[in-house]
């Protein structure tokens, strides 16, 4: 088994030039030597690269899934054959994932990755004495972002986190195309169906939103758009999308895919108004947008139609499929992004880390350096042999002047 999952990391190694590149230029200075870092990520196989390239930069690294779905057993094992501490494992029920995350903690990280921000959650809560021995975290989601600027905003978050998702070389990329690409291969992959044809509505129009929704569209479904942002609403309809409440859009849809960190916003009035045969995936960090207890009280019980399809059985005949049990459906039922969008995060997670060694922060959620964003970004072109149009002396001086203006 462990054969299996080392092939799947080395061929996201072939895939994550800008990473390796990294790995290569400061591995000899091990300028992560002496820390240890804790991370509560999807353990699949992008990810075990970024595990190895931290290790090769001088870390003792201890891991635990960020989701109990996402976990890939062969990558687990094989990761863990090479040195880095593993606590995870597929299909995990609530007291293994939060006992995985307790293990991680044992360790006494200095350095945190998290995605979705369980693991500093966690850390402050049931194991508060540890909080002085960590330098800084680095938060992967929106979703995590959220809940850590509440803890800020309420005093509670004690040490400084880096914003990784907010940087321009996550967000524009892993949020719109990976999660629009790798949600598509789910919905696909795991149905056997045609996308073409079907109504699909996307609740919910961040980056990731968006990205969900132009690859549908590309594959020749009928998008339909709601979100409770108005800016965001008359995005979508400008970028000729049907627009609407859930009420108005809901029972038109063939599937359901929702994108927005919220609770509960596919709920049992919205149950009650689906058409059968529905497909319903949840895009967003946490298994509760869309209300599962809501679902069963509906119909049921579910039947397992297929591997990650359950079939949920309405009094009047109607089918729903949920997909992935309801959690991140591009992991639960899918292998996630693709590698050359995770080399671009993780590359900004790897940056995240170093520049916490380098600079003493203050508690607070902070932005990734702008100067670091430009270098992944440089890194990326380089890595593609894509050349960088140089601005001109002459444009230089243009641009640094208020006095000259009409010619």
């Amino acid at each position: 088994m462990s054969e299996l999952g080392a092939r799947r990391i080395a061929w996201a190694d072939e895939h994550m030039p800008i990473l390796g590149r990294l790995v290569k230029e400061r591995a000899p200075q091990a300028p992560l030597r002496g820390q240890r870092v804790g991370m509560a990520l999807h353990l699949e196989a992008k990810t075990a690269r970024l595990a190895l390239a931290l290790q090769s930069l001088g870390a003792e690294v201890a891991i635990a899934g960020s989701n109990p779905l996402s976990t890939q057993d062969a990558v687990a094992r094989a990761l863990a054959e090479q040195g880095v501490t593993v606590h995870a494992r597929h299909g995990a029920n609530a007291d293994e994932y939060f006992g995985y995350l307790d293990a991680v903690l044992a360790h006494k990280p200095t350095l945190v990755i998290d995605d979705g921000g369980d693991l500093l959650t966690r850390l402050h809560l049931r194991q508060p004495q540890l909080l002085e021995n960590v330098r800084g975290a680095a938060e992967e989601t929106t979703t995590g972002l959220v809940r850590l600027r509440a803890m800020h905003g309420e005093g509670a978050l004690r040490v400084p986190v880096i914003a990784v998702n907010d940087a321009q070389m996550k967000r524009l990329f892993d949020n719109r195309f990976g999660t629009g690409q790798s949600v598509v291969e789910a919905l696909m992959g795991s149905t056997n169906l045609t996308i073409a044809g079907r109504y699909a509505l996307v609740v919910g129009f961040g980056q990731c939103g968006r990205g969900v929704a132009q690859r549908l569209r590309g594959l020749g479904a009928r998008v339909g758009v709601v979100d409770i942002d108005p800016v965001r609403m008359n995005e979508a309809w400008l970028d000729g999308y049907e627009v609407g409440a859930m009420a108005e859009l809901v029972p038109k849809a063939d599937i359901v895919v929702t994108v927005t960190g919220a609770l509960h916003v596919v709920r049992k009035e919205h149950f009650e108004q689906m058409r059968d045969g529905v497909l319903l995936a949840n895009a967003g960090h946490f298994d509760v947008e869309i209300d599962k207890n809501a679902l069963r009280e509906v119909c049921g019980e579910p039947e397992q139609a297929r591997e990650n399809v359950e079939r949920y059985t309405a009094p009047d005949g109607r089918r729903f499929y949920l997909l992935g049990e309801g959690r991140l459906v591009n992991l639960a039922a899918g292998d996630g992004h693709p590698a050359e969008i995770m080399d671009l995060s993780f590359a900004v997670q790897a940056l995240a880390l170093l520049h916490l060694t380098e600079e003493r922060m203050a508690p607070g959620v902070h932005a990734f350096p702008e100067a670091l964003d430009q270098d992944v970004a440089r890194l990326s072109l380089q890595a593609r042999g894509i050349s960088l149009e140089q601005e001109t002396a002459e444009q230089a001086r243009y641009r640094a002047s208020w006095h000259e203006g009409t010619a």
